[in-house]
């Protein structure tokens, strides 16, 4: 008899334990209702003992998080004020000391308490999440996909060229980050560049899975990097692999626009069989004067016969620009790419305002 006794015993203490969690929790305000106030303009109520992130999902408002809340990628930052708790290990490597004196966090990492006050960029509070099919999957390199999705409910998007969208990998929550590369006029599709990263879970579904006529969810628009569309400064683009797919679609609505202001594209690639769209971009070229397509690469093969520009893109950018004073400028790719860009640009006096870039 010792034998079941024994574990009644313990699911008794396992059930009076829990219950007693369970009142303290509702003694210290768990299960009561809170109060989110959002840049002094909107409030929303929230019950649990949540995130904020999640808290805020919940209530359909988007925050961007590609690793999914769990302190990996940095995007949820938000502002929270009257604050002063101190950073969590998991924050430090993606807050600075200068964001932390201003009450930054990462969103995924902060609980809800009542009354809570919090600072979010506005576009945040447009970002919706979308039900799409695919409708087109095609091989643009051996290793770069264009996906096309066609927006379902809600049907339409409104975006700045150059923002970005979050696609949620079914069967494996995960969520990735990937740039529009579509033109902004048709609010029906959007089309994402994707390239292979090896052993990566979102791209090698992308690659090795993802069929058409699939549905996958996508929450956007979100980003800071996207056309001035009131500037009429000159424009330098400069990317590389996949980052071609915001500069896509900056030019695809200057394209729509006649192209009104000067613009050279700088694009840094390998070999040969690393380039893409290079057609579509000569075109664009022959038909505006304004429009110069500058592809280069570092190391072409000699089956390649390559005639164009050769070596490190900095260097190539470096001998086809003079004073860049009142230029502007739109980079796009890895952070080491991004930054010795940077450096190339102020050598030749473009201003830091006028630096506009996405690191991936």
């Amino acid at each position: 008899m010792e034998w079941i006794i024994l574990p009644s015993i313990l699911v008794g203490l396992m059930l009076i334990i829990t219950t007693i969690l369970i009142v303290i929790e509702k003694l210290m305000g768990g299960d009561k209702e809170k109060v989110i106030h959002i840049n002094d303009d909107t409030t929303i109520p929230v019950h649990g003992n949540d995130t904020l992130l999640n808290a805020l999902a919940n209530e359909k408002i988007f925050v961007p998080s590609a690793c999914g809340g769990k302190a990996t990628c940095g995007f949820c930052k938000v502002r929270l004020l009257d604050d002063d708790s101190t950073l969590k290990p998991t924050e430090e490597a993606f807050v600075s000391p200068e964001e932390a004196a201003q009450g930054v966090h990462l969103s995924c990492q902060i609980k809800t308490y009542d009354q809570m006050k919090i600072v979010l960029p506005k576009g945040l509070l447009t970002a919706k999440e979308y039900q799409t099919k695919i409708t087109h999957v095609e091989d643009l390199t051996y290793d770069i996909k264009l996906v096309r999705f066609h927006l379902i409910d809600p049907e339409t998007i409104d975006f700045k060229p150059g923002q970005y969208v979050q696609i949620k990998v079914p069967g494996i929550e995960i969520i990735r980050a990937y740039s529009i590369a579509s033109d902004p006029k048709d609010k029906n599709n959007i089309e994402l560049l994707i390239r292979y990263v090896p052993n990566g879970q979102a791209t090698t579904f992308v690659h090795k899975a993802l069929e058409e006529g699939d549905k996958i969810t996508i929450t956007g628009p979100y980003g800071d990097f996207f056309l001035r569309e009131d500037s009429k400064r000159d424009m330098i683009c400069i990317a590389g692999g996949s980052g071609k797919a915001p500069i896509r679609s900056i030019l695809a609505k200057l394209k729509d626009e006649g192209m009104p202001r000067k613009v050279k594209y700088f694009f840094g690639a390998r070999s040969k069989r690393d380039l893409y769209y290079t057609e579509e971009f000569e075109q664009l070229a022959k038909t505006y004067p304004n429009f110069e397509y500058i592809p280069a690469l570092s190391e072409p093969k000699p089956e390649d016969n390559w005639t164009g520009e050769t070596g490190l893109i900095t260097d190539v950018v470096d001998r086809h620009t003079k004073d860049l004073t009142e230029a502007e400028g739109y980079l796009c790719g890895s952070p080491g790419m991004i930054d010795a860009c940077i450096r190339i640009l102020s050598k030749h006096a473009m201003k830091d305002e006028n630096m506009l870039f996405d690191k991936f």
